[in-house]
């Protein structure tokens, strides 16, 4: 019974840093997970560098973003946000 009482305070820490740390960390890199495999041309996205451009072409594990008049060839992993989907129609 003393080592269940001298292991509560550890295990209620543990618990803490559970809920508060690891599960939205895991939360998040699922949802941009799921929006990194569902990118489609046309959308408009900023990379993790802080680059904007827009979907030119798919594969595998790469993506092609045209900018201005360059393309330029990245890691799907390097795209940190869709800023505009392509077929989305916006109010403004």
């Amino acid at each position: 019974m003393e080592t269940l009482v001298a292991l509560l305070p550890m295990i209620l820490i543990f618990v803490v840093f559970y809920f508060l740390l690891i599960r939205p960390q895991t939360k998040r890199q699922k949802e941009v997970q799921s929006m990194q495999n569902a990118l489609e041309r046309g959308d408009h996205v900023v990379t993790i560098g802080g680059l904007h451009g827009v979907v030119h072409q798919i594969e595998d594990t790469q993506v092609v973003l045209k900018c201005d008049q360059s393309l330029l060839r990245f890691n799907r992993s390097a795209i940190a946000e869709v800023v505009k989907k392509a077929n989305a129609s916006f109010a403004e």
